[in-house]
């Protein structure tokens, strides 16, 4: 065959069949194009083209559609001409191409490096088509475009049918012959001439249908129930976008009971359909036309489909073969052609700043007036669609987008003398048709005629379009899009004349195409975030997803408790994501994090004690709990935690629960995955054993029994325990059976499930050679991929992983003690992402790296800091195909490993176990400990960080404060009544038999300075705070004087007279949080008061012992007794005394011997800063005269006690003072 190429020369096209096998195969050579005769195998030709430039093509006339599998490619011979990147376009009619895209976007092949070798592409996926054109993009810059170039493929055949919209349709019975299985499928392809209309509607009984319809571009998968039109359709799926592009579409319905697969092209939807459908059976199937409920016929309605299907199949069966044989299950009507004859449009693609089309204007019509039409399609929101020129008038029109709305502009001078606006939500990427008219006096704009939505104006000047020199000038954003079926005057633009320039100017145009792309169709966005974009560019709005990224891929929480743990948290409710960036949703549960495990609280619908009565005609109980999290997240939750336990508790008074080993049990409960399984067993015993806890361990009320219930005495009695098999978690349903009796009575309860422990966060292995890893099947993470680790060493570099394919790697390393780099290769040249901390990385700590790439872009993040992102190459975007094995902590080849541990290694949200890999390869050891060098600045108030295999927990048995971190505050309300004592061991304990303490002990005893703090609230001024004394008459005390100022006495030794330090703050008793601190040593006192929060006035004093009085007498001070007898009213926190934390004590461990509480003790969070004041109602009262006698003789103190009150934090040294007791006294 011969083909004309529209620059005018003549090739031949041979079409060879190089070998029989290769038609089985679909691999024959279609075509090779030779210059002058010359052929590729014959080494000599290639086209050339005159001018070397963007506007050349080759085009290839197959003569009939066919199959085309691939393309080769090669320079001129004897050359310097050869192609380095091209287009492939493909078209049915040699108009309405479409471009090839590899991967859905990227559009470019890569060419030939020389004029010889054979660049070889297998398509993807196979065109069908019957003309291909060849694009140079790009050639050796040293030469000229050159090409030799051979296709691939096979002969394609098919059936065609074709509707007009109207009444056309077919419709079959298929009662009448066509075999039913146990499965339906249908499958077909179409080519769309509108954006809306049925394709296929299949009825079965009781009017359940099924409808495959095309709305705005999409195709969409309906159900019906009834037969009445008005009945609303179930939307199941949508798929596909931009389906009315006049190109084939590929689409399959299947149905297996009551789940269903839809498949558009090459994307496919799983959905459930109802129950109903699971035994439905197709009756008939209706194409085309909408059919009428009362006469069965094709109504002519907007909805019918308007275009043509293709090898309609269904199970098997050619349904349009069965048509075009006029066979009696098919009933043609209306205009139904077996042919697909397409409409010429010729769209223009306007694809960046520098395309433009300049069309010829018109001469003056007789009316004075002009009409100017179009159609476009865009995504963005802006952008310039028309100008013209006003000769007559000086002055422009602009027809342009504004925020998705049309807008037109006449300006002169610079000033606007016309202003329009029309339509809206313009940039959906639909097809919107202009109208521009200027007649009589009136201007009109109209945009999509048919919804009527015009605007006009009626200006005081004529509008023309005039032949003229007009040049391209844009004063708005340049319109990136498509433009099609331009008329002037009603006469049509023929824009292949403008493509042979024959007509008009145009640049960087795409003619006799149409380009545009959903790049949210299917979705990159993922976990629900909504997808949007522009001609260029897509976006994410991951706001209220839960995941962050690019595509909304990775999860903002964290995995367990444990990990909101070592991220610093305490105990909260906190969402949960257990797979990370995986498809299970992130769940709100409650962390309860206690000073040894971190607990993983998931409440159900009924955690609270529920008694049971008789009722009559109930035999037996069911109750079922419905979880906050879903299953999926409860399986999760429980497979990758340690220990996991729920209470089940049953209390009775004539209800039996499992009788007997050998009977059938009364009642049961059902647990583990799905409905759960029965469990005949009870909490705190042993799955199967039909026992609860009392029958374990041999203690039952009746020893006949293994339950305390089945004793069935009247007084109340219970079996509890906790269930901790994992297998048999979480509990679902409870079935009670013997309370039906008279007198029967019963309380149930079923606590929340709750785990603690995270297989995950603490998988770690240790490397201790450069030549030791790791390694794991391939990773596959072809368009999405996240990978997240801890690391830690004392190396300054070493790869943490790597994974290579033939071209394609992914690699992450330490590159240097401070840098951080995460490397691959998509195919299109490696890209590096780098981030550089300021501080070095080989410090033994734990430091957290998380990388992620994606089809827009490359991340890396370490620790909190900056997250620094790479953008994908402009031209789309390549799979990763990656074939050996993954190394962890090395490389294949052995160099550059990594040296020091690497934890919880999770990629694409699965956690690799690093530690049984570790068990079985030398040079790897599994486990990593040492975590307090990263987690114990956690521990907080001289909290101690103790080591534990997995982790780390904080003893607060030295600090005053206690929690999971030592960070809460220990607090007490006091009121009248009320004290505290904590004695210090007695020195005649040590030696009771002797008649004297020996030196020895005493000097031990001695101290040479003390710590104490102490915080308060209190409205009470005079009030003693705190009070130590020794058995030797020396003592300290911190009280507010009735000036409401801070006050220390200490008394050193009992041969000298009592020093005083007063503060200068004042204002004390105000019922605010105040915190004192006193420090001795030696002869040095500091002391320093506070209000919470801190504010300017905080004062420090610094003392030094001078001179000491001989004592006077060996009563108590006057003014502390005094003092002691008033009491004290107000809060106390976090008070401590060198090592000891009385309080605390008192209120955690009440019965401890050093401690002896008198009176109602409560705990309370009155020492938090944040609490509200408990004492602002109470009045400050100064006591003086009369009054404070009379209370001499109450609440009298011994000189050898001590009183705390108040809550200024008190830090005290005294030097030389055997301590004998601390007394709090209010």
């Amino acid at each position: 065959k011969f083909v004309t190429l529209k620059k005018g020369f003549v090739f031949t096209l041979l079409l060879i069949y190089k070998d029989q096998r290769d038609l089985l195969k679909c691999n024959k050579v279609l075509s090779i194009f030779c210059f002058y005769h010359f052929c590729v195998s014959a080494g000599a030709g290639g086209w050339s083209p005159i001018i070397s430039d963007r506007y050349q093509w080759l085009e290839v006339d197959l003569g009939e559609r066919t199959k085309i599998t691939a393309v080769a490619t090669q320079g001129r011979y004897g050359s310097s001409d050869w192609l380095t990147s091209y287009l492939l376009m493909f078209s049915d009619t040699g108009h309405n191409w479409r471009q090839y895209r590899q991967e859905d976007s990227i559009g470019s092949f890569p060419g030939n490096s020389n004029a010889d070798s054979v660049v070889h592409y297998k398509l993807q996926q196979p065109a069908i088509a019957r003309f291909i054109r060849l694009i140079p993009l790009d050639w050796n810059p040293n030469g000229r475009i050159g090409l030799r170039l051979e296709t691939y493929g096979c002969p394609y055949t098919s059936d065609v049918v074709s509707f007009d919209g109207g009444s056309s349709g077919l419709l079959y019975w298929l009662t009448s012959g066509l075999k039913r299985t146990s499965r339906d499928v249908v499958t077909l392809k179409f080519k769309a001439l509108r954006n809306s209309g049925t394709l296929l509607q299949a009825e079965g009984q009781e009017g359940l249908s099924l409808s495959l319809e095309l709305e705005r571009g999409k195709l969409l998968l309906l159900l019906r129930k009834g037969r009445t039109s008005s009945t609303e359709p179930q939307r199941l799926v949508s798929l596909g976008s931009l389906l009315d592009d006049q190109h084939w579409h590929h689409v399959a319905v299947e149905r297996r009971g009551s789940h269903l697969n839809l498949t558009v092209d090459k994307h496919t939807e799983r959905v459930q359909i109802p129950a109903e459908f699971s035994h439905w059976s197709i009756e008939q199937l209706s194409l085309g036309a909408v059919q009428s409920e009362v006469s069965q016929k094709p109504v002519t309605s907007k909805k019918n489909f308007n275009g043509c299907l293709e090898n309609l199949l269904y199970n098997g069966h050619n349904l349009i073969e069965l048509a075009k044989n006029k066979k009696q299950q098919v009933t043609i009507s209306g205009n139904v052609t077996f042919s697909c004859a397409e409409p010429v449009s010729v769209a223009v693609t306007f694809t960046g700043p520098e395309s433009f089309l300049q069309l010829p204007g018109t001469t003056m019509s007789s009316s004075g007036g002009v009409s100017i039409g179009f159609q476009f399609r865009t995504w963005n929101k802006k952008g310039l669609l028309l100008s013209f020129e006003l000769p007559q008038q000086g002055g422009v029109a602009w027809l342009y987008l504004s925020e998705a709305r049309l807008q037109l502009q006449i300006h002169k001078s610079g000033r606007a003398l016309l202003e329009l606006s029309a339509g809206a939500s313009l940039n959906d990427g639909q097809w919107h048709s202009v109208e521009l008219n200027s007649r009589q006096g009136r201007l009109t704009i109209t945009v999509d005629k048919e919804e009527r939505d015009s605007s006009q104006a009626s200006p005081s000047f004529p509008v023309t379009v005039e032949n003229g020199s007009q040049k391209c000038r844009n004063l708005f954003s340049v319109f990136q899009g498509c433009m099609r079926l331009f008329t002037v005057d009603n006469q049509n633009l023929d824009l292949i004349k403008v493509q042979e320039k024959q007509l008009g100017n145009y640049s960087n145009l795409q003619i006799d195409i149409c380009g545009i792309i959903d790049r949210c169709s299917p979705s990159p966005c993922e976990h629900g975030g909504p997808c949007s974009q522009s001609w260029t560019v897509f976006h994410c709005n991951c706001s209220d997803s839960g995941y962050s990224g690019a595509t909304c891929h990775s999860s903002v929480y964290e995995q367990s408790c444990e990990a909101y743990k070592h991220n610093g948290n305490t105990s909260g409710h906190f969402y949960i994501d257990v797979d990370g960036s995986g498809p299970i949703k992130p769940q709100l549960v409650y962390c309860n994090m206690t000073e040894e495990n971190t607990w993983m609280v998931i409440q159900h619908n009924n955690t609270e004690l529920t008694r049971l009565r008789p009722f009559t005609g109930v035999n037996q109980y069911s109750i079922h709990f419905d979880y906050s999290s879903e299953e999926e997240q409860l399986l999760a939750v429980i497979k990758q935690s340690e220990h996991c336990e729920q209470e089940l508790s049953y209390h009775c008074k004539m209800s039996r629960l499992l009788n007997t080993p050998e009977g059938s049990p009364l009642s049961w409960w059902f647990g583990g995955p799905g409905a759960g399984r029965v469990q005949t067993y009870w909490g705190g015993a042993q799955p199967g054993s039909q026992q609860c806890a009392c029958g374990l361990q041999g203690d039952c009320v009746d020893l006949q029994h293994y339950c305390n219930c089945d004793a069935d005495r009247m007084e109340w009695t219970e079996d509890s325990g906790l269930l901790t098999h994992k297998e048999s978690l979480p509990v679902r349903s409870l079935v009670l059976g013997d309370i039906q009796r008279p007198g029967s009575e019963a309380v149930y309860r079923v606590g929340p499930l709750q785990c603690h422990g995270d297989r995950n966060f603490w998988n770690a292995a240790f490397f201790d050679k450069e030549t030791s890893y790791l390694h794991f099947p391939t990773f596959h993470g072809e368009l999405s991929a996240d990978i997240s680790f801890l690391f830690k060493t004392m190396a300054s570099s070493g790869v943490f992983l790597e994974n290579l394919g033939i071209k394609d790697f992914i690699r992450i390393e330490l590159s240097s003690s401070t840098q951080v780099v995460f490397s691959f290769d998509v195919g299109n040249g490696p890209l590096e992402v780098r981030v550089e901390s300021s501080f070095p990385l080989n410090d033994n700590r734990w430091h957290r790296v998380r990388a992620e790439r994606n089809v827009k872009e490359a991340s890396l993040r370490l620790d909190e800091l900056p997250v620094a992102t790479q953008e994908a190459p402009a031209d789309g975007h390549f799979h990763l195909q990656l074939n050996s094995q993954l190394f962890i902590g090395g490389t294949a080849s052995r160099q550059k490993g990594f040296r020091g541990c690497i934890r919880s290694l999770q990629l694409n949200g699965v956690t690799l176990d690093l530690e049984e890999r570790a068990k079985i390869t030398p040079g790897v050891q599994p486990g990593c400990p040492g975590h307090c060098s990263s987690y114990g600045s956690l521990c907080q108030n001289h909290g101690r960080c103790v080591e534990r295999a997995n982790g780390f927990h904080c003893d607060c048995n030295l600090s005053a404060y206690t929690g999971v971190f030592c960070q809460t505050e220990v607090s007490a309300s006091f009121k009248s009544g009320t004290s505290v004592s904590y004695t210090f061991k007695e020195p005649y304990e040590m030696s009771r038999n002797s008649s004297a303490l020996p030196s020895s002990i005493y000097s031990d005893m001695t101290l040479r300075g003390e710590n104490v703090s102490l915080s308060f609230r209190t409205n009470q001024s005079p009030a003693l705070l705190l009070y130590v004394s020794s058995y030797y008459r020396e003592y300290l005390a911190v009280l507010i004087n009735k000036h409401d100022k801070l006050e220390v006495r200490y008394k050193l030794d009992s041969s000298r007279d009592t020093e005083v330090l007063r503060s200068k703050v004042r204002s004390l008793a105000n019922g605010q949080l105040h915190t004192v601190s006193i420090r001795r040593l030696t002869d040095s006192v500091s002391a320093n008061s506070c209000a919470l929060p801190l504010d300017p006035h905080c004062s420090l004093h610094i003392f030094y012992l001078a001179h000491f009085l001989s004592p006077e007498s060996d009563d108590l001070d006057a003014d502390l007794s005094r003092l002691a007898s008033l009491g004290f009213t107000g809060c106390l926190s976090v008070v401590h005394f060198n090592t000891i934390s009385p309080l605390k004590e008192a209120l955690l461990r009440p019965n401890s011997s050093p401690v002896i509480i008198t009176g109602p003790l409560a705990q309370s969070n009155c020492g938090s800063a944040a609490s509200a004041n408990s004492y602002s109602a109470e009045n400050t009262h100064h006591l003086s005269g009369e009054k404070w006698r009379r209370h001499l003789t109450f609440n009298s103190i011994r000189i050898d006690s001590a009183l705390i009150g108040g809550t200024k934090l008190l830090y005290l040294y005294l030097c030389n003072i055997f301590s004998r007791g601390l007394v709090i006294f209010v």
